[in-house]
Parts: structure tokens; C-alpha cells; sequence
């Protein structure tokens, strides 16, 4: 999809721009403005209380810090409550929900675009920004529908007709929105009008990218799913706890609350939390086998034979910890060990996807990106971290963990024709003959 690749390579080279002054530029006559000054930002109205009157009521008497601190509290214990009803669910309400998240954040985002852009009375901007994201999901999702659901492909043939063609389709779908584009071009805003597209440009590569990855992941097993979400649900909570009660020393200055006691304990917590939630969920086969779908119920399937990564196996302690412990061994998941890579890197690098949301939102001078959770802001406030979390999950994934997966191979074989099938079992059927693999009624048959 060469079109949509270098519409996203020139949005994420423009990206750093769209939070400085060029966003409120009124023409292209005008100079460029410095500085954050109240002309650089839209007018963008401030976010509203939107928390349950019987909640505000209940809370009265409290002082505004205990008052978000119970608030932040109650909505997060319902959020967590929430999140383990969709997986109990499955697989498919879990997918469904990762695309509600994606919108939701997309929208988010985009309407502040929108709130600079409408105020010049251009045309397109909103129904182009969500064609597009229309056209990178049909290009992310056709691939996963390919490659997860040959069987089903197999058996509807509109659906062999889409998935044999579908980059040209998708190639297509994008070259109608940026001709759309083109011809929305109004003369002396041609350069905030670009600054738009970039902006919807870096909006698709952030969020839908992501959760595109988010249900690859999950693919592998709900595991990688359910681990990296908790993980980053935890540091979270246990950052902002550390910092609530002794947080002393700020951190960083783009989010001012944020501070080193809350980092460093949110660090140790998360890392001790993934090691023994890894224990518990590597136990049972809905979470660690992969989500496979089964043609013949027309259901997702999650039964397998687990793989070595959740068996119990014994580890050599080294000397120090031995003399310290008096242990010489320990029985563990090799998923243990891998999660502490995991809590790792949300511990430590993935804050700075909020901080780079902090920035961007002090870029406009909004507090939130919407009003949609009292005490949190908008779904994409409480997703920042998420989405750089589910990269580094797919990337560490297919460099440390995922082998030739037989299932997907099949369903891509079950897409050929009946006679590339044939030249396929024929090769392999010779293949195990010369290993000698083949029973010897087979070698005999041939």
C-alpha cells in the first residue's frame, strides 16, 4: 500500500510541527508565529466536570485533592472490574472493544484539529479524516482477516475476491481520499491545510497502528494481551499511589504531578506484580494457547497443547542469590522471566508516552483530550501509555518469542488454488520420504 506508506512517512516527518505556531497560521502571506503564545493554539473550550452528582454529593466535605483522589479511585476499581468482564467474554468482544478504543481515541484526537480548522471555514477536513481512517483499517484488518481466516476466505467467494486483491483495493481506497484532498484546496491555507493532513496522518500512525498491533498480539494468546495491559494498568495506579503519599521530587516538568518516588515505586511494584500474575495466568490453556479460528464451528478456539514458555522448569539460581537465599534452584514459567521484561519497559519507558501526551496537550493548553471518564479525562488519556506498550509487545514477540506457527501456514495454504496445493504436498511428502519420516504404508503407497 505504497500510497498510505508515504502519506505516514511525511506525517510522521511533519509531526513535530503540528504543536508549534504553523497551526494557527490564518494564510500564507503571514509569517510565522514563535513561542507559545495564545495565538498559536485553538480555541479549544476547557474540559467539564462530568462526575455522577451522587458521587460529587458523597464527596462534599473532602478537599479537592482527596476529592480526585477517591474519584480517580472508584472509577479505576470499575474500569479494572470492567476489563475482566470483556475477557471473560472472549476473544471476539476483546477485538471489538480494541476497535471502540481505536475510534474513540482517534476522535479525540482529530477534534481538536477540527476546532482549529472549521474556525477558518474549509471544507473536508473532518469527512477526510475519517475516510482515511476507514481505509487503514480495511488494509490492517483485510491483512489479519487473510492470514487468521482462510478457511472461512475458503469457503465465500466475495471474500477470495477481496483477499486476492486487497492491496490494490486498499492502494485504491487512498488514492480516491487524497485526490478528495487535492481538490479540497483552498487558496492562501494551503499550508494549514497540509498541516491537517499531516495531522490525520500522525493520528492513524499513532492509534491505529497501534491497536492494530494490540490484536496481533492477542492472536499469540490472550496472554500478551491481558499481561501488557494489567502491567501498564499497575504502574499506573502504583506510580500515582507512590506519588500521592510521598511523592517529593518532581520528574519531569511537561507533567508536573509526576515525581521520582512515584516512578521508582510504580517501578518496583509493577515488576513484582507481573512476576506473580504471569504465575497465575501461565497455568491455564484459555490464556496461553493462541486464538485460532475453528471452521468448523465458526468459532475462535483456545486449545492447544501449551508450549514450553508456560511449563513449569527448573532454574540454577546463581551463587550470590544462592548464599543468600540458601535456595540452589527455583521452579518457574520461562513467561516469569519474560514478564519481568515486560514490566520493565512499562515501568521505564512507557511513561513516556504520557509524557509525550503531556506535551501535546500543553502544546494546546487543555487539561485532558476529553471529558469522557471523570477523574481520568478521555480514553486516549488513559491509553497513551498503552498503545507505545503494545509495540514494544509485538516487536519483543517476533524477536524473542514466535517460531513458524503452523495453524497460519495452513490457513495461507487453504487460499491456493487446488492445484498449487497439490505441487505443495507433493514437495513436502517427497521432503519427509528422503528424511525417512513417513510410515511405511505411505512410502509404499507411493
Amino acid at each position: 500500500m505504497a500510497g498510505l506508506t508515504i502519506g505516514l512517512e511525511w506525517a510522521a516527518a511533519q509531526g513535530p510541527r503540528l504543536v508549534g505556531a504553523p497551526l494557527a497560521f490564518p494564510g500564507e502571506g503571514e509569517g510565522e508565529m514563535e513561542g507559545d503564545s495564545k495565538a498559536d493554539t485553538p480555541d479549544v473550550p476547557p474540559s467539564t466536570d462530568n462526575t455522577p452528582q451522587c458521587l460529587n454529593k458523597a464527596l462534599e466535605g473532602l478537599s479537592s485533592r482527596w476529592k480526585n483522589w477517591w474519584i480517580r479511585g472508584i472509577l479505576s476499581l470499575t474500569m479494572i472490574i470492567g476489563f475482566f468482564l470483556i475477557i471473560y467474554l472472549g476473544p471476539i468482544m476483546l477485538i471489538l472493544v480494541v476497535m471502540g478504543v481505536q475510534i474513540k481515541c482517534f476522535h479525540e484526537i482529530i477534534t481538536i484539529g477540527y476546532r482549529v480548522y472549521h474556525s477558518y471555514d474549509l471544507p473536508w477536513f473532518r469527512t477526510l479524516s475519517w475516510y482515511f481512517l476507514i481505509c487503514v483499517n480495511y488494509f490492517f484488518y483485510g491483512e489479519t482477516v487473510a492470514d487468521y481466516f482462510g478457511a472461512l476466505v475458503q469457503r465465500e467467494e466475495p471474500l477470495q475476491f477481496l483477499v486476492r486483491y486487497h492491496r490494490f483495493i486498499s492502494f485504491a481506497l487512498y488514492l480516491a481520499g487524497f485526490c478528495m484532498f487535492v481538490l479540497s484546496l483552498v487558496k492562501k491555507h494551503y499550508r494549514l491545510q497540509f498541516y491537517m493532513f499531516a495531522w490525520t496522518h500522525v493520528t492513524l500512525l499513532i492509534v491505529v497502528t497501534q491497536s492494530h498491533l494490540v490484536i496481533q498480539n492477542l492472536f499469540e494468546g490472550m496472554i500478551w494481551f491481558i499481561v501488557p495491559i494489567s502491567i501498564v494498568i499497575c504502574n499506573d495506579i502504583m506510580a500515582y499511589l507512590f506519588g500521592f503519599f510521598f511523592g517529593r521530587t518532581p520528574l519531569i516538568k511537561l507533567s508536573p504531578k509526576k515525581t521520582w518516588e512515584g516512578f521508582i515505586g510504580g517501578f518496583f511494584a509493577t515488576v513484582v506484580f507481573s512476576f506473580f500474575f504471569a504465575y497465575l495466568l501461565s497455568q491455564y490453556q484459555y490464556f496461553v494457547c493462541p486464538v485460532e479460528y475453528n471452521s468448523e464451528t465458526n468459532r475462535f478456539a483456545v486449545e492447544c497443547e501449551p508450549s514450553n514458555l508456560f511449563m513449569i522448569q527448573e532454574y540454577t539460581l546463581p551463587a550470590v542469590v544462592q548464599n543468600a537465599v540458601r535456595w540452589k534452584t527455583v521452579n518457574l514459567y520461562p513467561f516469569q522471566i519474560h514478564s519481568i521484561a515486560l514490566s520493565t519497559f512499562a515501568s521505564l519507558i512507557g511513561p513516556f508516552g504520557g509524557f509525550f501526551a503531556s506535551g501535546f496537550k500543553r502544546a494546546f493548553k487543555i487539561k485532558d483530550f476529553a471529558d469522557t471518564i471523570p477523574g481520568h479525562g478521555g480514553i486516549m488519556d488513559r491509553f497513551d501509555c498503552q498503545y507505545l506498550m503494545a509495540t514494544f509487545v509485538h516487536v519483543y514477540i517476533t524477536s524473542f518469542i514466535r517460531g513458524p506457527n503452523p495453524s497460519k501456514v495452513l490457513q495461507q495454504l487453504l487460499v491456493l488454488q487446488p492445484e498449487q496445493q497439490l505441487s505443495i504436498f507433493n514437495t513436502l511428502r517427497n521432503h519427509l520420504g528422503e528424511k525417512g519420516m513417513l510410515p511405511p504404508a505411505v512410502e509404499e503407497a507411493q
